[in-house]
């Protein structure tokens, strides 16, 4: 096992994609308590599929697909706040509306194109080695930005998750950090896109932080404890997927879904 681990970090592709997954499993762990909390969860997915709308219209016009994907995702986190704040449409069905015209959008775009080339594939699926330099230098950037903002803004952030409405009884100008969640989780999501898939990013968010709430029952405990569950998955998931050559997203998933089916199991134990 350990020459295994040394001959993984023996290319310097993996060691990129180890410190860029590290990362982002750090920043969706984090932001993931606070969207389950909030029953918001499933807004990762929604924004994984705007983020493929956006990279497969971004390839096709030949331009440069996290440059185009960043801002267009950070807009549609934005209108899904305001249209869940107004009341004119619920959470689930803003997330729905937009996510699926987003895909079709996607779709169409590389349908009028020669078809789905191997580069937006990737970003559906997953894959290391789809990732450059220049991705990783990216992730690590925008990932430690993350980290410091959650990090700054923590107890402002544990304010509008647990009670919103006494937040801003005291002067808690809820609306703004909650743009600052949905901005957070719309870069961590485009982020990960890359190595995860469009399809599995989401797991990232919503899996550590049930794992963590089975097992945990302080905010402060949750968020570490998710913290901490993710970056093992993540680093379980990665040597499993290049030991026995299996898509990297997806080996990642089933760590994850295996490490949540053990808690189950001793959440069950525990409260007997």
């Amino acid at each position: 096992m350990i020459e295994q681990i040394l001959v993984i970090f023996s290319y310097d592709f993996m060691r990129r994609a180890i410190a860029a997954g590290i990362l982002i499993s750090l920043c969706a762990a984090l932001l993931g308590v606070t969207l389950v909390l909030k029953r918001y969860s499933m807004i990762g997915d929604g924004l994984s599929h705007v983020g493929f709308g956006a990279l497969a219209v971004a390839t096709v016009l030949n331009l440069a697909p996290l440059a185009v994907t960043i801002p267009v995702v950070i807009a549609a986190a934005f209108l899904l706040l305001r249209l869940n704040e107004s009341g004119k449409m619920r959470g689930d069905a803003a997330i729905a509306l937009i996510s699926t015209s987003a895909l079709s959008m996607g779709v169409m775009a590389i349908s009028l194109t020669e078809g789905m080339n191997t580069d937006v594939m990737n970003y559906l699926f997953g894959s290391i080695l789809a990732m450059s330099r220049e991705d990783v230098y990216l992730c690590v950037a925008l990932s430690i930005v993350v980290l410091i903002l959650y990090g700054f803004f923590y107890n402002k952030i544990f304010a509008v998750t647990f009670d919103e409405s006494f937040a801003r009884a005291t002067g808690t100008k809820a609306s703004l950090y909650n743009m600052l969640i949905a901005i957070l989780t719309a870069v961590t999501i485009v982020l990960g896109m890359r190595m995860m898939g469009t399809l599995l990013i989401s797991s990232l968010i919503i899996f550590p932080a049930l794992t963590s709430m089975r097992l945990c029952s302080r905010f402060q405990t949750v968020v570490i404890s998710a913290a901490v569950v993710s970056v093992i998955c993540f680093l379980a998931g990665i040597y499993v997927s290049f030991v026995y050559n299996t898509p990297a997203g997806a080996t990642v998933v089933l760590a994850n879904l295996f490490v949540f089916l053990v808690s189950v199991i001793l959440g069950h134990f525990r409260h007997r």
